[in-house]
């Protein structure tokens, strides 16, 4: 009997082609490797892990699929110390004080367990980003900068994102009915455990090359001139090349080439650089460097 043809995604989007078009309408530009991998995580329903350099498209690439995809994008920012609590919910405390102030006004006898019950009542409950993933159906859930939480964090991220349920104990279980799409982000400040990339498909976001760069300026700034975009993209290339303390990401770019359009430069010229490097660059010894760079690059 012969096979039967693979059922389209539940996505709309039956092939990384046509996933990657429909990034691209976005103004996300993405390789083949990553709408590769995104096609396949939503194929899969498996989480996508992106991990590279700061300034490669991780969070914007989540943005953009948060877009085609027609579905809110909920964003839980990881940082040292972060807790289930900080991700899952939170009880708001001052309105069940109210509530509370609010019930013995009443007067009459009030039941313990009945007073209780009420103070933990939906209306008070706080959804934090993953609880409202969870609950939120079509979603993406992005999980930025994971390699900034500790390994307790990890381990609870693990089981959410294997069961995509959580238990509050004053309301039960709340599970998702269409699990959300999961893109996490690291930078690689250290090593994310094996057991959470187990659970992920993975793909690593390198700094786009001289021509995707141009491609991406011309996408973003359409009124930018073919000659200053591949300025831009070479001496950005050349930047991230020096010794600096942070090198220019995408983002960096597109700020510097609409700086210059600003100021009315139509080739990047010494002058122009420097009076718009705050643009692209954020440390004054970058800035140092950087204008040695771009002098010796500088034909006048």
């Amino acid at each position: 009997m012969a096979e039967s043809p693979a059922e389209p995604s539940r996505t709309g989007f039956d092939s990384p082609e046509v996933l990657a078009k429909a990034l691209s309408g976005t103004g996300y530009l993405p390789g083949d490797d990553l709408a590769t991998a995104a096609f396949l995580a939503l194929r899969m329903n498996r989480p996508l892990f992106c991990e590279g350099e700061p300034g490669t498209g991780k969070t914007a690439f989540a943005q953009a699929l948060a877009q085609v995809l027609g579905a809110p994008l909920i964003r839980l920012q990881c940082h040292d110390g972060i807790d289930a609590g900080q991700a899952l919910y939170d009880w708001d405390f001052p309105r069940q004080l109210l509530h509370l102030r609010t019930l013995e006004a009443t007067g009459g006898e009030l039941d313990p367990g009945a007073v209780e019950h009420s103070l933990y009542d939906e209306r008070f409950l706080l959804a934090r980003p993953i609880l409202r993933a969870l609950r939120t159906s079509p979603s993406v859930l992005l999980i930025d900068e994971i390699d900034r939480a500790d390994d307790e964090f990890e381990a609870f991220l693990l089981e959410v994102l294997t069961e995509h349920a959580v238990t509050i104990p004053e309301l039960g279980e709340i599970r998702a009915v269409s699990p959300p799409a999961v893109v996490l982000t690291s930078n690689r400040t250290r090593e994310v455990h094996d057991a959470l990339k187990r659970r992920c498909l993975y793909v690593w976001l390198d700094h786009p090359d001289v021509a995707g760069e141009i491609r991406i300026l011309r996408s973003r700034l359409p009124g930018l001139s073919e000659r200053l975009a591949t300025e831009v993209a070479e001496a950005v290339a050349a930047l991230r090349a020096a010794d600096l303390v942070k090198p220019p990401g995408v983002a960096e770019t597109l700020d510097w080439a609409q700086a210059l359009q600003l100021i009315g430069s139509t080739t990047l010229d010494l002058d122009g650089a420097a009076a718009t490097l705050g643009a692209v660059l954020k440390y004054r010894e970058d800035a140092e460097r950087a204008l040695a760079v771009l002098a010796r690059r500088d034909p006048s």
